[in-house]
């Protein structure tokens, strides 16, 4: 294990498993027990205190209190006291500085090349071997990427842990802008971009906001009971709301729902019975050749109607499926643009 502390930076061989465990329990929750941290750690209270004790002189603001509602509690300290990592977190740590230089925060790659550069001088060799081969064989993806300053994404991520809310300026894709309340809750970084999960006040509703199309964020002060996510966490929000399809199309289908779903298997997500007899089938895709291969699903003579972009069944005529004849308009009921 490793203890880098900023500066001088000296490596500190007699820190413990215990006192990473120990430090470990007071970042996760507000405030323990002596006799909770003593039971998790499989201690005594005399341990504990002197455990205690080596986080205090290495630097961590460690608060006791006593009586019925005492314990212990890690506070902001005057001072940056040194890194307690292990081995595994020291590396982790290491890659995500790299992976932070190409991810759209603004002037991160100095900052997180000097950082990584401080972190790799205390590295014992053989987790700097492990490092740097990771560095040598290991090809980021650069491209262009919005813009995010660190500064916003640090004030954004220090409401989401208060549950402050927060006022800012959005705007949208087509370039309205708009002025939201939001009480926020998560920060995503996905694609490239980051991403602000929050539930928007005035619109009633969760929301994912881009952090590169926010303008004059304000924290008011105002903090806001915790909401429960529609999801099992703020990635599968994202991953939910951020797809927008480029391509929809509704298929009637002379089947019953129950052989339709038995048909399309995973391609049916959207079925609906029409009347015991029909089903109708929406297709939503990026391009036209995605809906083509979601209908090389159905069963010959399944499909009785199809509505839609012309674009799109224009692909579909193109394709030469048994299809074709529906879409020309001179078989079954029709294919047409949506009515």
């Amino acid at each position: 294990m490793l203890s880098a502390s900023v500066g001088m930076i000296p490596v500190v061989a007699e820190t413990t498993a215990r006192a990473l465990a120990l430090l470990g329990l007071l970042q996760a929750h507000r405030q323990w027990s002596g006799t909770e941290l003593a039971r998790r750690l499989g201690v005594t209270a005399r341990t504990l205190r002197r455990d205690v004790e080596r986080l205090r002189d290495l630097g961590y603001s460690v608060v006791s209190t006593r009586g019925a509602s005492g314990g212990y509690r890690l506070e902001a300290g005057t001072g940056v006291p040194p890194l307690l990592l292990t081995d595994d977190e020291a590396v982790a740590t290491a890659i995500g500085l790299r992976v932070a230089a190409g991810h759209g925060l603004v002037d991160a790659e100095q900052t997180a090349l000097r950082a990584l550069a401080k972190l790799e001088q205390v590295l014992p060799a053989r987790l700097r071997r492990r490092v740097s081969a990771l560095a040598e064989h290991v090809a980021p993806v650069r491209g262009a990427a919005p813009e995010v300053t660190t500064e916003l994404l640090a004030t954004l991520a220090l409401a989401c842990r208060d549950h402050e809310r927060v006022r800012f300026t959005y705007v949208a894709a087509g370039g309205e802008r708009t002025s939201r309340r939001v009480e926020p809750h998560s920060l995503v970084a996905t694609s490239r971009r980051w991403l602000l999960v929050g539930w928007d006040d005035l619109r009633s509703d969760w929301r994912t906001f881009r952090l590169d199309r926010m303008d004059a964020l304000t924290c008011t002060g105002a903090r806001a009971a915790p909401r429960h996510l529609p999801a099992p966490d703020a990635a599968a929000l994202v991953a939910g709301h951020a797809w927008e399809p480029r391509c929809r199309v509704e298929a009637v289908l002379d089947v019953p729902l129950d052989e339709a779903r038995r048909h399309l298997g995973g391609w049916g997500d959207d079925l609906h019975s029409l009347d015991g007899e029909r089903t109708r089938w929406t297709i939503a895709a990026d391009q036209p050749a995605a809906v083509v291969c979601a209908l090389v699903w159905l069963p010959p003579g399944a499909l009785v109607r199809l509505d839609g972009d012309p674009q799109v069944l224009a692909a579909v005529r193109a394709a030469g499926l048994g299809v074709a004849a529906l879409a020309a308009g001179t078989g079954g009921d029709a294919v047409g643009a949506p009515g």
